[in-house]
């Protein structure tokens, strides 16, 4: 009888799994496994949402697999112990799906050694992109560095099969017939309850109940109303694209098949949301052929660039209190949800780069650790983004304007109000710079510098001066340095 190991990583379903489904038609048995990876979590604060997020997902597949007469192995320990298991349960390979991070690249690749001098196969299989690595390359075979001509090659190159169904959940009858067993406690694994479970995003069918109201009704005002924060217009499945607990062909799959048989803002719509996918494997490729961003900047012009590190500073940034209201409600967001809409990323990129100059690693970092959908590629090339140090990155003259950015994306502060209750109150105008109307708000009860913070700089002179930095920078820092 032919034995394996099915290792669930950032794959976490059942349904529509890649390497699941070739594990499964491989072997005549599958041993399915987790690892709560102790040199991840032991760098965490014990109130991690990621953490407890996992430790859902990984209870109902559990629950779904107890069904079937079977359970997963979890563990908590180093990766190295997948070596191990397959030797106790003398298996003849370990199936999982690939990870494009630098680390996990350099972990896959010591495992597979170790296993290999068992006799043990070791085989990852495309997941969580549509394209990944080298797929999708520029005339001259090389990989893009520039997005619209990525966006059109990968338009061109798709095909059927590039999202096709994996119905490995038709095949669960082969997993090993295992006793049911206790998932260990989150307390046990050295974390703490965050309330994540109250909010609903980790219920079994939380992803495509998502993706079902979104392809029923919001994809139709995708297009105008994803950049309003004050709006609930976006799909909010960054998350579960994050942890695999939906198939990224599914939503692809019937996105392209809801464009084809729709016309006018459903379509447009489509083809706005499918645009935001293709970025996100466009990050994932920038990621694995140029993992030197991981660490520094893409443009190595910029390696040397006089960021400052002003503590006080960035903890305005961080805590937001900045003055700057879209800024902060924005940080408020992050903060309590361990989210942050896409257009408030940009903007508070750009506020801590590009007015308060300082080095974008910090603000990546801060993301980093309080984002519940946070993946290094996307996060790092967001980052570079609002920067000017990735590939494809805004000209670092573009300077976001929080003032222009609320009045335009947040006109009637919805946003503003909800999470700065402070504001809830106060007529709209008094919202964009409150500085400019001081004594109304006194009137109102609200006095700056003591209800509400000034703003920590001068948007016009911050700018002013950044714009001199850069200019007097890149005059005597040669391109190819």
């Amino acid at each position: 009888m032919k034995k394996a190991i099915f290792w669930f990583r950032r794959d976490l379903r059942l349904e529509d799994n890649t390497a699941l489904f070739h594990c499964l038609n491989d072997f005549d048995l599958v041993i399915p496994v987790f690892i709560f990876d102790k040199n991840i979590l032991e760098k965490l604060p014990r109130s991690d949402r990621r953490v407890e997020f996992i430790w859902h997902c990984i209870q109902h597949v559990k629950n779904k697999l107890n069904d079937s007469g079977s359970d997963l192995i979890v563990i908590h320990d180093y990766p190295d112990q997948i070596i191990k298991l397959a030797k106790e349960h003398q298996v003849d390979a370990v199936y999982c799906t690939e990870d494009y991070e630098p680390d996990a690249i350099s972990r896959d690749q010591f495992i597979g050694e170790e296993l290999y001098k068992n006799n043990i196969q070791f085989r990852h299989f495309k997941d969580t992109v549509i394209f990944a690595k080298k797929e999708i390359l520029n005339q001259q075979g090389l990989p893009y560095h520039v997005f619209t001509p990525y966006k059109n090659t990968w338009r061109a190159k798709l095909h059927v099969s590039n999202f096709n169904h994996y119905p490995s959940e038709d095949q669960l009858g082969k997993m090993a017939k295992l006793e049911s067993s206790t998932l260990i406690k989150l307390e046990d694994l050295g974390f703490e309850k965050t309330g994540i479970a109250d909010k609903k995003i980790v219920a079994a069918n939380h992803a495509h109940e998502l993706f079902a109201a979104f392809k029923a009704d919001k994809v139709r005002q995708y297009k105008e109303n994803r950049d309003f924060p004050g709006i609930s217009g976006t799909s909010f499945l960054s998350t579960h694209f994050r942890f695999g607990t939906i198939s990224i062909r599914k939503v692809v799959r019937e996105i392209l098949e809801l464009s084809d048989v729709s016309e006018g803002r459903f379509r447009e719509g489509c083809d706005t949301w499918l645009n935001e996918i293709i970025w996100r494997d466009f990050y994932f490729q920038i990621m694995f052929n140029d993992p030197h961003v991981v660490q520094s900047s893409f443009k190595p012009q910029y390696q040397h660039f006089p960021w400052l590190t002003d503590a006080e500073l960035f903890k305005s940034w961080c805590q937001g209190q900045t003055g700057y209201p879209l800024v902060d409600a924005a940080m408020v967001q992050l903060n309590t949800l361990g989210y942050m809409h896409n257009r408030l990323r940009m903007l508070t990129a750009s506020f801590l780069t590009k007015i308060m100059l300082i080095d974008y690693k910090m603000g990546e970092q801060y993301f980093a650790e309080k984002l519940l959908d946070y993946d290094l590629a996307a996060n790092n090339g967001g980052w570079q983004w609002s920067a000017s140090t990735g590939c494809d990155a805004q000209p670092y003259f573009r300077i976001f304007n929080p003032m222009t950015q609320s009045k335009k994306f947040d006109g009637e502060g919805l946003f503003i109000k909800k999470y700065l209750p402070i504001f809830a109150d106060v007529p709209t105008k008094y919202l964009h710079a409150p500085w400019e109307y001081q004594k109304e708000l006194h009137a109102l009860g609200i006095t700056l510098g003591k209800d509400y913070p000034r703003p920590v700089v001068d948007y016009a002179e911050a700018r002013k001066s950044t714009l001199i930095c850069f200019d007097e920078f890149l005059k005597n820092t040669p391109k190819s340095e």
